[in-house]
């Protein structure tokens, strides 16, 4: 999970209020789509923010951020994910609305660089005050691959744009549930998964384990949100080709749904109980919902 201050450490966000409707969406005929209008940041956010993010995109009352450098077409494609995670039924309503309001409630933003490198060079100059009162993940435009499968390169956007999810939604929505601390249901089936309880990153998992990841600079928290984007992603088929299989297994077994389903029963109930409304299927990055179906939103 990249964050920022530093990278590997916090999230940061960014405020608005709740707007669980289609309001970051514009209507095309007969048809409910993402805008494809970025619009400049507000005169409310420091000078020193719109000096390093240029443009934005409202999802939900969930901003998406964009350096100049980062190109139109990959800003888009991850908001495009980011509602189709948030919306996967595609009737134009957040599926979870405790979990995006929990989301809007922690100020939650993504923030996109070109690459790693700007991001390490431009997060030094974001205000302490901003940085403190915000949350946010970082995705980088050089790891963002719309279509990637098809030319074996791993769409980043799936992982980052989910750990935003997790951590500033379900981890505060339902805190005994999806908590990053030991003792969570989420942190239980963790320490079955890696084989045992372990506040620190082992030198050697026990070779029973299916979850062995070793960035020790990935605390027990972090391991949470790096454990159950492994199992909603390979229950959605994003893991399954044997080329992402050789990238992965050596900190994740269970890359396709069926092993999933078989080697990890206790996290698949938590992902597929209808109480907490996950996804069911992989967003594609094409959002769009059924003018029919989406309501009209509500006046802030």
């Amino acid at each position: 999970m990249k964050t920022l201050l530093p990278l590997t450490v916090t999230l940061i966000g960014l405020g608005s209020h709740l707007a669980a409707t289609a309001s970051a969406l514009e209507t095309t005929g007969t048809a409910t789509a993402l805008s494809e209008r970025p619009m400049p940041l507000g005169a409310s956010d420091p000078a020193a923010v719109r000096r390093v993010f240029n443009r934005q995109l409202k999802i939900f009352g969930i901003r998406v951020l964009a350096t100049r450098r980062t190109p139109d077409a990959k800003l888009r494609h991850a908001a495009a994910i980011l509602a189709g995670y948030l919306d996967n039924d595609r009737d134009g309503q957040v599926d979870n609305p405790q979990v995006v309001a929990a989301m809007v409630r922690q100020k939650a933003t993504l923030v996109m660089f070109a690459t790693e490198r700007e991001a390490e060079r431009l997060e030094r100059t974001l205000p302490d005050r901003w940085q403190d009162s915000h949350q946010a993940v970082a995705l980088f435009a050089e790891e963002t691959h719309p279509g990637g499968a098809a030319r074996r390169r791993f769409d980043a956007s799936y992982e980052e744009i989910f750990h935003l999810i997790t951590h500033a939604g379900y981890a505060a929505a339902y805190p005994a549930v999806f908590g990053m601390r030991p003792g969570s249901q989420l942190a239980n089936a963790m320490d079955r998964a890696r084989g045992g309880r372990f506040l620190r990153v082992p030198r050697r998992y026990p070779a029973k384990a299916w979850y062995t990841y070793d960035d020790r600079s990935c605390d027990y928290g972090c391991q949470t949100q790096e454990y159950i984007y492994w199992g909603m992603t390979s229950l959605l088929g994003a893991q399954s080709a044997e080329w992402r299989f050789r990238e992965i297994r050596q900190e994740w077994r269970l890359n396709t749904p069926k092993k999933f389903r078989a080697g990890d029963p206790l996290l698949y109930r938590l992902l597929t109980d209808s109480r907490y409304r996950f996804p069911k299927r992989l967003p594609d990055g094409k959002y769009r919902v059924s003018s029919k179906s989406a309501r009209q939103p509500s006046s802030p």
